[in-house]
């Protein structure tokens, strides 16, 4: 039982848990900032149209009530968060992009190929560990080392 709750609790506390419950956490917060633009601007801005809070329009159908009215306010919460979400996954992917070609960029080469038997070795060896030859020295200015 103890390792059980050990492994949980390293499950719990990895990063990404624990990036995924802010997220959420954040995401239900912002969730309420939409609904109160629906419910608040949207919907009276569309009930200018049918002449009644938009939110109450209904059908009553062998005595049911179909409430077309706070699904369609529903439907269009769902249509900005999504928008948001693609937004900002948008966003981030350009980001990471930029974050991965300027890594790519500053990558040098740590090795070269034997002109004399084609293997792989280190770029500063002066000579070849498997075909033993001699290798010509490369003059590195000293501006170039860091």
């Amino acid at each position: 039982m103890k390792k059980f709750l050990k492994e949980f609790r390293e499950f719990a506390l990895k990063g990404n848990v624990m990036n995924l419950a802010v997220g959420v956490i954040i995401g239900s917060a912002f969730q309420g900032i939409v609904t109160s633009l629906t419910d608040n601007i949207l919907s009276p801005i569309i009930g200018l149209f049918t002449r009644q809070n938009f939110d109450s329009l209904q059908w009553d159908i062998f005595g049911i009530t179909l409430r077309y009215g706070a699904f369609i306010t529903a439907l269009i919460n769902f249509i900005i968060m999504a928008f948001v979400v693609f937004l900002l996954v948008k966003g981030m992917n350009k980001i990471l992009s930029f974050e991965d070609r300027k890594k790519k960029v500053d990558v040098k080469p740590t090795e070269k190929d034997c002109p004399y038997c084609m293997t792989k070795i280190n770029i500063n060896a002066t000579r070849c560990p498997h075909c033993t030859s001699q290798l010509e020295t490369i003059t590195v200015n000293e501006s170039d080392k860091s």
